[in-house]
């Protein structure tokens, strides 16, 4: 799987841009501020729909514009496809796959695989719970169907129940049709327990051996994931926080409190781990991801490092880059200083300036 080329119009600072990506290291470089990560964003967006940011639809429009399209051309299979992605400022966005509307934006999710991995990600393990089950969450979407759908049940769920909570606190009649929301609430949340367990399993057998090359052999690296409630008492257990969620208005247990705890030696990262170690942590789940999306899809997905390397120190960026290599990558940076030091074969050079991409030859260096 690999992105072809990319089109903006009317995208963040972006009038009019069009750009054809090399099947392996593209380096996108410039000062800050000037447009780097809104490419990668775009592209993120093609993916998943969302901004990894957590923008709205009418923040990614240029300003004074009324909508804004992005185009993303990629090869799939040997068979290429177009993604079309349509904002709109005051409507819901528009989105087709080879040319054809789709219904519901869901049906993009998996068309293309993309790993985001910026210095916020480095701080997941120190976060709080919210990212980390919004990490679980957007891998498991793309890689499966199943999961999206329960998972998008789920929520709209424990949106109603809760709607419910804060009427029924005015109307106590309304209290006797918690019963069908609870019934839903567990037979939806019990699948996604369910696959977040597995995906944890498999997470941990492959996270493991790359937390142990980069911590020189000497820490052992488990994810454990930890649901606010025990599959098997789920159901009872909500029944007897009825009137407790009552009073507060919320549902206060199930999936969408869960969360996942990183453990070295037995530690807690989050509570007792050097910063050291929450970012090697946080490097290795990144690179444990790419590993679990070309075990699951048979293919590799494409990788999007958004100014990732100046975070690191340079036994930690060789082997980031060494991992990489027979993936599609998009990367930012500053300047190219660290690929240079590194001795890292670049495939293609683009210098980003004011919304302006220029394409330059591999042998620029870095002004």
């Amino acid at each position: 799987m690999i992105i072809k080329s990319l089109e903006l119009l009317d995208y963040r600072n972006y009038e009019s841009l069009q750009m054809n990506f090399d099947k392996g290291i593209n380096i996108l470089y410039g000062e800050n501020a000037q447009g780097k990560t809104n490419i990668l964003e775009s592209i993120y967006v093609c993916a998943t729909t969302k901004s990894h940011r957590g923008s709205k639809d009418k923040e990614m429009i240029r300003f004074d514009r009324d909508d804004s399209h992005i185009r993303l051309f990629i090869e799939k299979n040997e068979i290429e496809h177009k993604i079309d992605i349509h904002l709109k400022r005051n409507k819901t966005k528009g989105a087709a796959i080879d040319g054809i509307p789709i219904k519901k934006s869901s049906e993009l999710m998996g068309m293309v695989n993309v790993i985001f991995f910026s210095p916020e990600d480095l701080a997941i393990i120190k976060s709080g719970p919210a990212e980390r089950r919004r990490f679980m969450d957007m891998e498991l979407c793309q890689l499966n169907k199943v999961y999206l759908h329960d998972i998008s049940n789920y929520n709209k769920v424990v949106n109603q129940r809760n709607n419910l909570l804060k009427q029924a606190y005015y109307q106590e009649s309304l209290k006797e049709t918690l019963d069908v929301w609870d019934e839903q609430l567990v037979r939806y949340g019990l699948r996604v327990i369910r696959e977040r367990e597995k995906f944890i399993e498999t997470l941990n057998e492959l996270i493991y051996p790359i937390h142990r090359k980069l911590s020189g052999n000497r820490e052992n690296l488990h994810i454990q994931y930890e649901p606010s409630i025990d599959a098997a008492g789920f159901e009872e257990e909500l029944f007897l926080r009825r009137e407790n969620d009552l009073k507060l208005k919320s549902t206060t247990i199930g999936p969408h409190r869960d969360d996942m705890g990183f453990y070295i030696n037995d530690i807690n990262v989050r509570k007792f781990g050097s910063q050291g170690q929450q970012r090697t942590a946080a490097l290795s789940l990144k690179l444990a991801e790419i590993d679990l999306v070309k075990l699951i899809i048979k293919d590799t997905p494409i990788l999007l490092l958004d100014d990732v390397l100046s975070e690191l120190d340079s036994f930690r960026q060789n082997y980031l880059l060494e991992s990489i290599r027979q993936i599609q990558t998009v990367i930012t940076c500053t300047g190219l200083d660290e690929f240079i030091q590194n001795r890292f074969n670049i495939d293609k050079i683009f210098k980003v300036k004011e919304g302006i991409v220029e394409n330059q030859q591999r042998e620029v260096k870095d002004e």
